[in-house]
């Protein structure tokens, strides 16, 4: 018996490697770094406030499939293209999320797929 079990996320994009969108493990939930791509169209949008708002938008259909809200998240890891966009995506980011915001993780990378300038991955609890 497998002590993890994949979330179905049918309304993500689809994973693009050896990965699952979100693994649920007792009582939490896993969901993998998401990119801003509209799961509809397969574009990313332009700006770093237009990519956070669809990374949480990605992620919010992943937990909404597991039968969550953004209210359950505890942790988030932000990776950033540059630190330099940290203001913007906070800004955006603060209007997502509710007090008590979800512990953070703050990150700047080198480069992420699709030329994205953002990617989030979260731990909700159910």
């Amino acid at each position: 018996m497998s002590v993890k079990e994949r979330v179905k996320a049918t309304h993500a994009s689809k994973e693009m490697g050896a990965y699952s969108n979100a693994i649920k493990c007792g009582n939490l939930i896993f969901v993998s770094g998401q990119l801003p791509v509209n799961p509809e169209t397969g574009e990313v949008p332009t700006t770093i406030q237009e990519q956070t708002r669809q990374v949480v938008d990605n992620v919010r259909r992943i937990l909404a499939d597991a039968g969550v809200t953004l209210d359950n998240v505890v942790k988030t890891t932000v990776m950033l293209q540059e630190m330099s966009l940290f203001s913007e995506m906070n800004a955006v980011y603060s209007e997502e999320f509710n007090e008590p915001y979800p512990a953070r993780t703050s990150l700047s990378v080198k480069e992420l797929p699709n030329d994205a300038l953002i990617s989030l991955d979260v731990v909700a609890v159910i």
